[in-house]
């Protein structure tokens, strides 16, 4: 029996995925665009709409940097309002673990699982850089360690809160006109590295019970923390063989955290170029990306690496000459691709190479190195590669990220996702109530439920 495909959005937001100088470009911050997208993904029959999180705007060479300038709006705030406008789609958002607490975070995605009818889910991410901390009162950052230690602890606090209430604490007796209330619903106490915390929880039991946990790292501390505690782990391995590596890896994982393999789902984000022949599609492929990479955008990466001012360099020269500087005062601050150089010097030793290579200008391999999987062709040819990458075990299913907001799904509701369904692949109707029913997830169970009923 074959597989079926899952199908999420993922909302731009602020980065140089968007192609900014097309007409068809909106704002990235108004409901509107929101609405949009989320819209076309339920009409899809999509599983969720994801937003990720920035709690600063970045800089570069102090001064802030160009892709931020509209801003990065609350999440809670815009997949409670999607709550409103939607029926089915999953509404997930990345909260981080570094910086908030768990007792804010677990009230706010109870309530938004109630307001949504059991449609949240989190995707629990840390923070790495002091940068960001200087936003909070307890700054500095946390060694990766003790980052995902904080994770897991504050996740499995946030889980206690959830199951704090039975379920049925408060019944109303209609007979009396009175209620009957157990007096340990939402009692919480937990103590331990990180929380010290005791209470009463003022949510109730929401209809999932608690959200669908995400998790995003490609860390080996990420890959064992999605194994133990989440229910889907979003990749960048979207390539089918870096693919099928990353998904035989995770899965293997779950065995010794007594989970089995169908409790994690792999998500790889990715994204389209569509055409009505895969020639045509290559090269409205190949304009994109030119639309992405700005010659000053190529410059700006390769800053990052360098971490040094190159504005005096030809993006259609060569490489620099000389070695990046290495250091941790970066010329790029709060922003997630600085991690990626964790050997500057190794990496441009392996930027040289492949220019010199390929006969590459400074564009033209940034556009090469920082270009995002994507899948390319024809709406047949494309449903063709994504059912392979799912029966043969590369991915669950995948989250699209689109070069255009809010229109960018489009064209792939409009002709990839009925190919998918005549191929028994991918659903036509949703299948349950709550994100967790979509997913085929589980129900969970509260261990704390009462089973006991008003007389």
């Amino acid at each position: 029996m074959s597989k079926q495909i899952h199908l999420a959005a993922h909302f731009p937001g602020v980065n140089n995925t968007t192609v900014w100088s097309d007409p068809a470009s909106l704002s990235q911050i108004e409901f509107s665009s929101f609405q949009h997208m989320a819209s076309t993904a339920e009409r899809a029959k999509f599983d969720f709409l994801f937003l990720a999180e920035g709690l600063r705007l970045r800089e570069h060479a102090g001064q802030i940097y160009d892709l931020d300038v509209v801003g990065r709006p609350d999440t809670f705030t815009v997949l409670a309002g999607l709550a409103a406008v939607t029926e089915h789609l999953g509404l997930a958002g990345t909260i981080n673990s570094t910086f908030n607490e768990p007792y804010e975070v677990a009230r706010q995605f109870a309530s938004l699982d109630h307001l949504s009818g059991g449609r949240a889910a989190w995707n629990v991410v840390t923070s790495w850089d002091a940068f960001t901390g200087e936003n909070f009162r307890r700054g500095g950052f946390l060694p990766e360690d003790q980052r995902y230690e904080r994770a897991q602890l504050f996740l499995r606090t946030a889980q206690e809160l959830f199951d704090s209430w039975h379920g049925d604490e408060i019944v109303a007796d209609k007979a009396t006109g009175t209620f009957l209330t157990d007096p340990l619903a939402g009692s919480f106490e937990h103590h331990d590295s990180h929380f010290d915390i005791a209470g009463r929880f003022n949510v109730p039991r929401s209809p999932q019970g608690r959200p669908v946990i995400f998790q995003a790292g490609d860390s080996d501390a990420g890959r064992e923390f999605a194994a133990s505690s989440a229910d889907a782990i979003f990749t960048g391995h979207a390539t089918f063989q870096a693919g099928k590596d990353f998904y035989a890896d995770v899965k293997g994982r779950l065995a010794r955290h007594g989970r089995s393999r169908d409790e994690l789902l792999v998500f790889p984000g990715t994204s389209v170029v569509l055409g009505d022949t895969d020639a045509e599609a290559q090269e409205r492929a190949d304009h994109i990306r030119h639309q992405q990479v700005s010659p000053q955008t190529a410059i700006r990466f390769l800053e990052q690496l360098w971490n040094r001012d190159l504005s005096e360099f030809d993006p259609d020269g060569p490489l620099p000459a000389f070695d990046p500087q290495v250091g941790t005062d970066t010329i790029t601050k709060g922003r997630a691709s600085t991690r990626r150089f964790r050997d500057p010097l190794d990496t441009a030793r392996q930027w040289r190479e492949l220019a010199e290579a390929k006969k590459l200008s400074i564009r033209e391999l940034i556009i090469e190195v920082t270009a995002r999987q994507s899948f390319i062709g024809s709406p047949a040819t494309v449903a063709e590669t994504m059912n392979r990458f799912v029966q043969e075990d590369a991915a669950d299913g995948f989250i699209l990220v689109p070069h255009l907001t809010p229109g960018g799904l489009d064209e792939f509701a409009d002709t990839v996702v009925p190919l998918l369904q005549e191929r028994g692949v991918y659903r036509t109707e949703y299948p349950g109530s709550t994100l967790r029913d979509n997913l085929g997830l589980a129900p969970l169970q509260n261990p704390r439920r009462s089973t006991r009923t008003a007389s």
